[in-house]
């Protein structure tokens, strides 16, 4: 085990966004959400929950337009601070998944901390919006967190019609998976998950 605080702070500001982003990996599932959008500050919130990950998010964007870059952003940020807290991800686990359901949704989340981006999405969604939300932006999300934390991220709808609770299990799944894969592995204790010896 490691004493190492596992934390991060990313700022990002552009023309559509200005972010600050903080992330505690071993916290208590603490969260304080500030996105300017009320179903992804839900989502996050969640995400924190299920990860035990403390996370401060604030954002002010362009939500006059859409959520879009707001959403994407927020990924980009999310996934720099994951990296940054990981570090070498000596000792980690690297690996998690998740089955969840969520009332009659039930999806799969696995996820490999391999330093190479990839997002597997077969998440079909029935409804174009959740309140103001437009849900195609729960992709743009993942594909942001994915690219810019280095994550293998397979995310597999396997039955569901309520679009909320489809985009809530992916949240709360994420954030499980996510749980496993940076917690501490006692019989690797020091060591990078690698047979190259770096990731």
């Amino acid at each position: 085990m490691t004493n190492v605080l596992r934390e991060a702070l990313i700022e990002r500001n552009t023309k559509e966004t200005q972010i600050k982003l903080a992330l505690n990996l071993d916290g208590t599932g603490q969260a304080a959400i500030d996105t300017g959008c009320g179903f992804l500050n839900h989502m996050l919130e969640l995400l924190a929950a299920h990860g035990c990950f403390d996370l401060n998010v604030c954002c002010r964007g362009d939500v006059d337009v859409d959520y879009h870059h707001t959403t994407e952003d927020i990924g980009i940020a999310l996934g720099e601070a994951l990296a940054q807290a990981l570090g070498d991800k000596r000792g980690i686990n690297r690996y998690g998944q998740q089955l969840l359901p969520m009332d009659e949704a039930l999806v799969l989340v696995a996820v490999d901390l391999s330093g190479r981006a990839y997002l597997g999405y077969q998440a079909e969604i029935p409804a174009a919006k959740v309140g103001d939300f437009d849900t195609e932006l729960a992709e743009e999300f993942m594909q942001a967190l994915s690219r810019s934390a280095g994550l293998t991220l397979h995310i597999r709808k396997l039955c569901g019609h309520n679009a909320h609770h489809i985009i809530e299990a992916m949240f709360k799944g994420l954030g499980r998976a996510l749980r496993q894969a940076v917690a501490q592995d006692a019989q690797n204790a020091g060591r990078i998950p690698s047979t190259k010896g770096v990731i």
